[in-house]
């Protein structure tokens, strides 16, 4: 299998230790090939995300051993007409197991020995518990204000945790300094694709377990890698004719941290970029996502069950709410 350029729309094997294309633009993985939607295809023998294996891009069964258990977590009805997914009921306590899983899958299988990655807590916790349950040596930098409890998970599940001086985008630099100079495999869930394998469970677990896809559906959104991933589970659901119509998606960003909503009230045709001011939702307090420009091309198309899988950008469908 070959990533593809978000850019340029060069092919790279997979295999490679490289985070990014040559001209560097990110990596997508190729979606049109994986089958349609059948209840049949889904793996009942498995509690887990991997249930859907057969919609996933993944490396053979490495994922048999570095599966948790994660996923299929509750949808929990709050007053008739809204419904919550309890994702704190996962092995770490976030959604982010979803796309750890897959993508040290991804890593396991190509012989990766030692990554690095930057996160504001979740996502390090998730890929430092994945990394001890497959053998994987990791350090985690995280923006100095980083919970305390979050460091202590990274280092018990025995990561190193490294706390960077200053904001999240500028950890995000310092980590992405140290790939470039030691070579070291980059395990980062906005920039491996992999990631988005596992997120998009998310749509198939919410489908499996109403019958149906909510007609509005609120994600949260800092890089974008849980609702890259739900955009990509849904325009396959669209593929195969199982929903007639695309959802709309509601981003909520913080006042404090919010680039997409600003972009969006601005009319800007590129991404404005913020300074993250201090905010509870320090998970989300992304000033400069990597996945925000649409690549040339490819457009945007709901309707059609087409959209570029790399921008979290606002459309008709799509609105971006503080």
């Amino acid at each position: 299998m070959s990533y593809i350029c978000t850019s340029c729309g060069k092919e790279t094997p997979t295999s490679t230790f490289h985070n990014a294309c040559e001209c560097g633009g990110l990596f997508s993985l190729p979606q049109d090939h994986l089958p349609l939607w059948q209840e049949s295809l889904i793996d009942k023998s498995v509690w887990s995300q991997f249930r859907y294996h057969a919609f996933m891009n993944l490396d053979g069964d490495v994922w048999r051993r570095v599966s948790m258990g994660e996923g299929m977590t509750p949808i929990v009805s709050y007053n008739g007409s809204v419904f919550l997914k309890m994702d704190f009921m996962m092995p770490t306590l976030s959604f982010k197991d979803r796309g750890a899983a897959t993508l040290v899958s991804h890593m396991k299988a190509i012989g990766v020995k030692k990554c690095v990655q930057d996160s504001s807590g979740n996502a390090g916790v998730a890929v430092a518990a994945y990394c001890a349950r497959s053998g994987i040596a990791c350090e985690i930098y995280v923006p100095e204000g980083t919970s305390p409890n979050k460091i202590a998970m990274i280092e018990g599940f025995g990561a190193k945790a490294v706390v960077v001086p200053g904001t999240r985008d500028h950890c995000a630099e310092v980590c992405r300094s140290k790939v470039k100079e030691e070579g070291a495999y980059y395990a980062n869930h906005v920039y491996n694709p992999y990631f988005y394998e596992g997120t998009k469970a998310y749509i198939y677990e919410t489908f499996e377990q109403l019958k149906r896809i909510p007609r509005h559906i609120f994600i949260e959104l800092g890089n974008g890698t849980l609702f890259i991933g739900a955009v990509l589970a849904l325009e396959h659901l669209m593929r195969s004719g199982v929903i007639d119509e695309f959802p709309q998606l509601i981003a909520v960003q913080s006042e404090n941290c919010a680039p997409f909503y600003e972009t969006e009230e601005q009319g800007a045709s590129s991404l404005v970029e913020v300074t993250p001011k201090p905010t509870l939702a320090e998970g989300i307090a992304i000033g400069k996502p990597a996945r925000h420009d649409p690549p040339p091309q490819r457009q945007s198309n709901h309707r059609s069950g087409r959209q570029n899988s790399s921008v979290p950008r606002g459309n008709g469908k799509t609105r971006f709410l503080c």
